[in-house]
């Protein structure tokens, strides 16, 4: 069966083109943390977060020192909300569609971890105060309960070779934030921006 100019428009049309899936790729699936699976997501100090609401899909970038998530338990998964830009589009979302989509990566290693499930936000006071840096907590935790979790295969991260420091890109060479504000309103105050930037953020981390 060919795709009609070129577009894959079936199940079948696509499965076609691919090969069978391996046992790997099926057996690595659990509902809940081995305990391989919870040392690997506990090494990880960045996560993306992946949700859904009525307006689309959001994926966000969260990172803490140390583990960027909390295991509660083999089922439960604790990711603090700390200082951001306040638009808590996850966040949002979350309260009106639970579910949830995280993939882990922890430096050095080209093994991601990747995490299904639905999520709920909880402002209860002692878990908010158990999350406690530098005298201050998070406004807000999601409660992350698995519904499946796998490591990705290392492919992706060995392509890109994405911990190999001789390829990083110069800063230098990318737009500043400020310029990137400023091409999507012409008005904006770049130089302002990008100068106060690093202080700003040193103080507003947590």
């Amino acid at each position: 069966m060919s795709a009609s100019n070129g577009l894959i428009t079936s199940v079948e049309q696509l499965k076609q083109i691919y090969d069978s899936v391996t046992e790997a790729s099926t057996a690595k699936v659990t509902a809940s943390l081995t305990p391989g699976y919870r040392q690997m997501i506990e090494a990880s100090p960045f996560v993306a977060l992946a949700t859904v609401g009525p307006e689309g899909l959001d994926c966000s970038p969260r990172g803490d020192l140390g583990g960027v998530v909390r295991v509660r338990d083999d089922e439960t998964l604790l990711l603090p909300d700390w200082r951001g830009n306040n638009r808590v589009d996850s966040l949002i979302n979350i309260v009106r569609d639970p579910r949830v989509a995280l993939m882990f990566l922890v430096p050095g290693s080209n093994t991601t971890m990747r995490v299904n499930g639905r999520a709920v936000v909880s402002i209860e006071p002692s878990l908010l105060e158990s999350f406690e840096m530098d005298g201050r907590h998070p406004r807000t935790v999601a409660v992350v309960t698995i519904n499946e979790v796998y490591f990705q295969c290392a492919r992706a991260l060995i392509r890109s070779d994405l911990w190999n420091a001789e390829r990083f890109v110069d800063p230098k060479s990318l737009p500043t934030p400020g310029q990137m504000l400023q091409a999507a309103k012409a008005d904006f105050d770049r130089e302002t921006y990008d100068r106060e930037w690093p202080a700003r953020a040193a103080k507003t981390m947590w």
